[in-house]
């Protein structure tokens, strides 16, 4: 009896060869360090910290709607759900792995007057002795002999990693939505400023210039001129009043709720102010830590289990049915050591003959590999391109926002001065004219590139990674060789 059960043993044994081939990252396809000088200013150090987003949006109202929207987002809500799905699906292929054990139990009794004999309750002709059977039994327990559940398992253990940071590009994603969409609301509301700052003074125009179209001294044409901008100026302040609404509708959609209106940026200038910067970077290996990158090489694990499950495929599979218990044509004999009985089948399969279906689903596989691993190297040339693009726009905003903010005081400073020669009688209506529309535009120039700058903060703060990404069930970088499959 110890003999068969030691057989048995051995061959449970048996399933340390695997055929997945060794895991190795592919080298980035993508230089190693980002651009520096000229556009892109000065090289940032090549050990970035890792900022949370509270280090990136300071102030404590919009920190509010993003702790709201963590709460409540759709997106974030599916990405759970998908967790939790690919989850329970790896969970389903490693009890692939373990033996399923059934309990087995009969017995039937002979009616000694009539003849008949009842089998668990069901009454059969013929009856003639008492049995009783109690028994476990495995059916079919695949011996993983050349790790094809295994690595089956692995697979779905690298897509339950994938969406699990998944969910976390998700995160990042609808963070940085956030933060975009509050600045946004923030310069829509310093553009209504000034529609309605320059509605006054059109108005104030409109007066004046008909008080001296009364008295003789103003043409048609000046009143005109003046309506013309005082018209610009309402239409530009009912389109900001409706783009108004729809960022916070917009802002309702991310949260997944509605806001507070008390959570709301005043102006450009006081939300722009709030957003921190992150450093840039130099070494681009930062880009592997970034979570669609990460996602990308979890899904490149996932691909080269799934080449080895299907080399394992070709090769023989043994399973084994056994099955052990207790038999005895009486109850007092039943649980003595006459009464053990076991079996052990164990089987041998080979695929002769599949119709090349076997080599078939290695070659998808491979194919599927390869796929895998375009893919995970477009997610970092992807994120090469969003990074030193935001650095380009980087080092040259602060110029930018310096030359309008000169511009935008210079046009105040010369309004002011021809507004007063015009109600002096010095200067004409239309150099009056001329720098009220200058200084129109240069405001809201101002108020563009404020938000420009404020966003390319955050731009770059997601762009390198966002908050720090935890490893997922591993002690290591996911690594996979293209070369070994």
């Amino acid at each position: 009896m110890i003999r068969p059960l030691t057989s048995i043993a051995a061959l449970l044994a048996l399933t340390a060869c695997s055929m997945v081939a060794p895991d190795k990252r592919p080298a980035l396809p993508v230089p190693a360090a980002f651009p520096s000088g000229g556009v892109y200013g000065e090289p940032g150090d090549a050990a970035l910290p890792m900022l949370g987003y509270r280090d990136v949006f300071r102030d404590a109202r919009l920190q509010a709607i993003i702790d709201q929207a963590l709460d409540n987002n759709r997106d974030l809500r599916i990405a759970a759900a998908n967790i939790e799905s690919a989850r329970e699906q790896y969970r389903a292929q490693r009890a692939e792995q373990m033996p399923l054990i059934n309990s087995n139990n009969s017995a039937s009794f002979v009616d000694p007057g009539t003849g008949r004999s009842n089998v668990n309750g069901s009454p059969v002709q013929g009856g003639q002795r008492t049995n009783l059977n109690i028994g476990l039994g495995i059916t079919q327990f695949e011996i993983d002999l050349f790790g094809r559940l295994a690595a089956l398992s692995r697979a779905d253990q690298a897509r339950y990693f994938a969406s699990d940071v998944g969910a976390r590009a998700t995160r990042l994603a609808l963070i940085g939505d956030i933060g975009a969409a509050w600045l946004q609301y923030a310069a829509d509301k310093s553009l209504l400023a000034i529609a309605e700052e320059t509605v006054a003074n059109a108005s104030a125009s409109v007066r004046l210039t008909r008080a001296r179209l009364d008295g003789g001294i103003a043409a048609r044409t000046d009143v005109a001129q003046a309506e013309t901008v005082l018209a610009t100026a309402q239409s530009d302040r009912a389109t900001q009043m409706t783009a108004l609404a729809q960022d916070v509708n917009a802002l309702q959609l991310l949260v997944g709720a509605p806001v507070d209106a008390a959570l709301l940026p005043g102006s450009i200038t006081e939300a722009a102010g709030s957003i921190g910067d992150a450093p840039p970077a130099l070494d681009t290996s930062i880009l592997l830590r970034r979570p669609d990158v990460v996602q990308a090489e979890y899904q490149l694990r996932a691909a080269n289990a799934e080449v080895g499950a299907a080399r394992a495929a070709l090769l023989p599979r043994l399973s084994l049915t056994a099955l052990a218990g207790l038999a005895s044509n009486g109850l007092s004999q039943l649980f003595t050591t006459r009464a053990f009985n076991y079996t052990a089948t164990p089987t041998l399969s080979y695929p002769v003959f599949a119709g090349g279906r076997n080599k078939a689903a290695l070659a998808q596989a491979r194919a599927q590999f390869d796929i895998a691993v375009a893919s995970y190297e477009r997610a970092i040339q992807i994120a090469f391109r969003e990074v030193a693009d935001a650095l380009a726009q980087r080092g040259t905003i602060d110029d930018q926002l310096g030359a309008q903010q000169r511009l935008a005081a210079a046009a105040t400073d010369s309004y002011r001065l021809t507004e007063a020669r015009y109600r002096g009688g010095i200067d004409s209506f239309l150099a009056n004219l001329d720098a009220q529309r200058s200084l129109y535009q240069a405001q809201r120039s101002l108020t563009q590139t404020q938000l420009v700058a404020a966003t390319n903060r955050i731009t770059l703060y997601r762009t390198l990674g966002g908050d720090a990404l935890t490893d997922v069930g591993r002690n290591g970088p996911v690594a996979v060789s293209p070369a070994k499959r």
